[in-house]
C-alpha cells in the first residue's frame, strides 16, 4: 500500500526519536505509573535560552539524591505526553528503560515547535539552544555534568554543529541517520540533503509540507507557568491536521517554488529556502556542521546502505577520525552500517526485505551496544568495552553476512576501473553497452533524449520522507530500462565471487545541445535471471560541474569533463552475477527536474528538450572506478 507523507513522518516519529526500543502491550498510563515509582518526572520544564526563548523540556530522571548523567534528546516532532498514541508511549519506554540503568532522560522540542517559543527554522538554532541546554542541565543538582545526545533523523542532525563548540558537560554523540546535519564534508556538498550534484533532493518538499510551521500558528503566553502548561497540554497539544496529499502527483507541479503553496499548505521556510544556490552564505550560518568546524568528542556513528546520504555521512566519520583535536578522541569514533532504510536499524529481521530484495538476517543487538556506549562514556563501568567493539560493522549485501573493519574503505580495498563501451547503442536493456577493463578504441557516443515533461521515474533507492512518490530500497530495475532515454552498460558474468566496498567513482565525458542539463547514475547487481537490483546512485547538475562557487553553462558540440560525487554500498557480486550502471539525465522525484535551460529552474515552469550524449574511448575514457575488496588467506 503506497504510503502519504503523514504515514512518512509517523515512522520517522517513531523511530527517530532516539529510541531503539521495541513497544510491548504497556499502556500510557501504565508506563507512567511505572515510571512514577521509580522517577522523578518534571514535564513541561521551560528551558531558558541566552536570547529568553524558553524550550518546552521534559524530564525523568532515578529517585536519588546522588547526581547521574543524562541522555538527552532535542526533536522539531510533538512528543506531547498527553497525547493518545505511541509516540508518547515510546517516550515513556524510552525513559523507563535509561531511568532503570541510572540515567536520567530528557526530550526537548527545538524552538518554535509545539509548547517551545520562538521561530523554527531546520535545525533550530544549535550552536546557541544545544549549549545553553547543556549549561542549564550541567548546574542541576541532579546531573553529574556528563552528558549524552542521541537520536535519529532529525533528532540526530543537530548534534555535530552544537558538539563543534566542546561544551565540556557534552560527553559523547550518538547520532543515526544524520545526514541532514552534514552541510560540506570533502567533496561532498549537499547542505544537509538539500542538494546532491547541485540538483534539489524532493524530499525536504513533501517533509516541509508535514513539518514547517505557518505564519500563523497558536502559542500559549510568554509568561505561562509549568502548571499552566500541563494543564494546557492535556487539552491542545498543537499538532496540525493538514489536508493529506499524494505526492506523486504533488510533486510534479511547476514550478518547483510553488509547490507547498499548489496544496494550500502552510506558509512558511520552504519559500526562502528554495531559492537558496549550494554555495548561497545562509547554508554557513544555521545549524548545520561543515568540514572547517572543530570537532573532538566520542561518537558513535549509525548509518544505512538505502538512506538519503551514506556517502556524506560515511565521509564525516573519516573526517572526524583523521581531523579530532584531540588524538584519544579520534581513536573514539566508531561506526555501524546496516543495509536498511532511513532509520529502520531495529526493523532488521532473520530475512530482512529492502524494497522487494532480501538481504538475510541482518539483526545486531543494538540495544546492549548502545548502553555498553552509555555505560562506558557516562559511568565508566566498563573500562573495556571499546576493546571488543569493532571499529567499523558494516553489512554487505549479497553474501548478506556483518562483517568488521579498521578502516572504512575496509582494509584489503583497492581500486579498480572499468570503461564504458557501446557500438553507439547502449540504449535500454536491450542495448549493447558494456562494461571493459580497457576503453574502446573509437568513440562510439551513445545518444538519447530527455525530455523534462517525460522524466526517468525514480523507482526504489536511497530515500526517505517523499511519501507516496518513492518507495525506498532495492527494486528490479528492468521495467525502466526497456525506455530509450536510459543507457545500461553490464560487465560480464563474474567468474567469482567479488565484493564491493567503499566509494563507487564516476567520470563521464558527456556533450549536449542544451545550456545546462543533468547526467545520473545508477548502480546494479544484476542476477543470472535478469533481476537488476539498485544498490545506490547519483546526480550532477552540469553547470556546477567546474565546482558550487560558479555556474559554468555547455556550449553545443563541447566535450566536457564530470566527476560526480561517488555513490557508496557493500555488496557481493556472486559467481555468475553482473555489475551494471544506467546513465540518463532524471531521476524524478528522488530529484527535481533540470529543465534545461539554463535559469533558476526553482521558478520556472516550461523546459527544453535536450539531446545528451557520453562518449567513450581513449580520448574520452568515460569510467567507473568499484572498490574491490580482496580478502586475506
Amino acid at each position: 500500500m503506497q504510503r502519504n507523507v503523514y504515514q512518512c513522518i509517523l515512522i520517522q516519529v517513531l523511530f527517530l526519536m532516539g529510541s531503539c526500543i521495541s513497544l510491548d502491550a504497556q499502556s500510557q498510563e501504565e508506563l507512567l505509573q511505572e515510571l512514577h515509582e521509580i522517577a522523578v518526572v518534571d514535564q513541561k520544564v521551560m528551558m531558558p535560552m541566552r536570547d529568553g526563548i524558553r524550550l518546552a523540556t521534559d524530564i525523568f530522571r532515578p529517585k536519588t539524591d546522588e547526581p547521574v548523567p543524562v541522555i538527552f534528546s532535542r526533536t522539531p516532532y510533538n512528543f506531547n505526553a498527553w497525547r493518545d498514541g505511541e509516540m508518547s508511549t515510546r517516550t515513556y519506554a524510552t525513559a523507563l528503560k535509561y531511568v532503570k540503568a541510572g540515567y536520567a532522560y530528557v526530550v526537548q522540542n527545538e524552538r518554535g515547535r509545539y509548547f517551545s517559543e520562538g521561530d523554527w527554522d531546520i535545525l533550530g538554532t544549535p550552536l546557541t539552544d544545544g549549549y545553553d541546554a547543556f549549561e542549564w542541565m550541567q548546574n542541576q543538582a541532579w546531573c553529574n555534568g556528563k552528558i549524552a545526545t542521541y537520536g535519529c533523523s532529525s533528532t540526530a542532525e543537530w548534534q555535530m554543529a552544537v558538539a563543534s563548540q566542546d561544551h565540556p558537560a557534552h560527553t559523547t554523540l550518538v547520532p543515526q541517520g544524520f545526514g541532514a546535519g552534514v552541510g560540506r564534508v570533502g567533496i561532498y556538498n549537499e547542505q544537509g540533503n538539500w542538494y546532491r550534484g547541485g540538483a534539489t533532493q524532493m524530499l525536504f518538499i513533501a517533509w516541509l509540507y508535514g513539518v514547517q510551521n505557518d505564519a500563523i500558528r497558536p502559542s500559549f503566553p510568554k509568561d505561562a507557568s509549568q502548571e499552566e502548561l500541563i494543564r494546557a497540554s492535556r487539552y491542545f497539544d498543537l499538532a496540525p491536521e493538514r489536508p493529506r496529499v499524494s505526492w506523486k502527483e504533488g510533486l510534479a507541479h511547476l514550478p518547483v517554488s510553488d509547490i507547498i503553496e499548489h496544496q494550500k499548505g502552510p506558509v512558511g521556510i520552504y519559500d526562502k529556502m528554495i531559492m537558496r544556490k549550494p554555495n548561497d552564505p545562509e547554508w554557513f550560518e544555521g545549524g548545520l556542521y561543515h568540514d572547517n568546524m572543530p570537532f573532538n568528542k566520542p561518537t558513535f556513528w549509525f548509518v544505512s546502505w538505502y538512506d538519503v546520504s551514506s556517502g556524506p555521512n560515511l565521509a564525516l566519520f573519516n573526517h572526524v577520525r583523521e581531523n579530532a583535536e584531540d588524538e584519544a578522541v579520534r581513536d573514539q569514533q566508531y561506526l555501524i552500517v546496516s543495509p536498511t532504510l532511513h532509520c529502520r536499524f531495529t526493523r532488521a529481521t532473520e530475512n530482512t526485505i529492502v524494497g522487494e530484495r532480501s538481504v538475510g538476517d541482518a539483526r545486531l543487538n543494538y540495544d546492549s551496544l548502545l548502553m555498553g556506549w552509555y555505560d562506558h562514556f557516562l559511568l565508566e563501568k566498563d573500562s573495556d568495552f571499546l576493546d571488543g567493539l569493532p571499529r567499523v560493522q558494516y553489512y554487505t549485501m549479497g553474501s548478506n553476512e556483518w562483517q568488521t573493519s579498521t578502516s572504512w574503505p575496509p582494509e584489503g580495498m583497492e581500486m579498480q576501473t572499468l570503461y564504458l563501451a557501446s557500438s553507439g547503442q547502449a540504449n535500454s536493456m536491450y542495448g549493447n553497452g558494456r562494461l571493459l577493463s580497457s576503453p574502446p578504441s573509437k568513440n562510439n557516443p551513445d545518444t538519447y533524449t530527455y525530455d523534462p515533461e517525460n522524466p526517468v521515474p525514480s523507482y526504489g533507492g536511497n530515500v526517505c520522507c517523499t511519501g507516496n512518490a518513492v518507495e525506498g530500497g532495492a527494486f528490479d530495475q528492468r521495467p525502466l530500462e526497456t525506455r530509450q532515454d536510459i543507457l545500461v552498460y553490464t560487465t560480464d558474468p563474474f567468474t567469482s565471487g567479488t565484493e564491493v566496498s567503499g566509494p563507487i567513482e564516476t567520470t563521464l565525458y558527456v556533450s549536449s545541445d542544451a545550456k545546462d542539463t543533468d547526467f545520473t547514475i545508477k548502480l546494479i547487481d544484476v542476477y543470472p535471471d535478469g533481476r537488476a537490483y539498485n544498490l545506490d546512485e547519483t546526480i550532477l547538475r552540469a553547470r556546477y560541474r567546474e565546482g558550487y562557487d560558479s555556474e559554468v553553462f555547455m556550449t553545443e558540440g563541447e566535450v566536457y569533463k564530470l566527476e560526480l560525487s561517488p555513490m557508496n554500498t557493500s555488496n557481493y557480486f556472486k559467481e555468475g552475477h553482473s555489475l551494471r550502471i544506467e546513465i540518463s539525465s532524471s531521476n524524478f522525484p528522488r530529484f527535481d527536474r533540470n529543465l534545461n535551460t539554463g535559469g533558476p529552474n526553482y521558478n520556472e515552469s516550461v523546459g527544453v528538450v535536450a539531446k545528451n550524449q557520453i562518449h567513450h574511448s581513449k580520448e574520452y575514457p568515460s569510467q567507473i572506478r568499484i572498490p574491490v575488496v580482496k580478502k586475506q588467506e
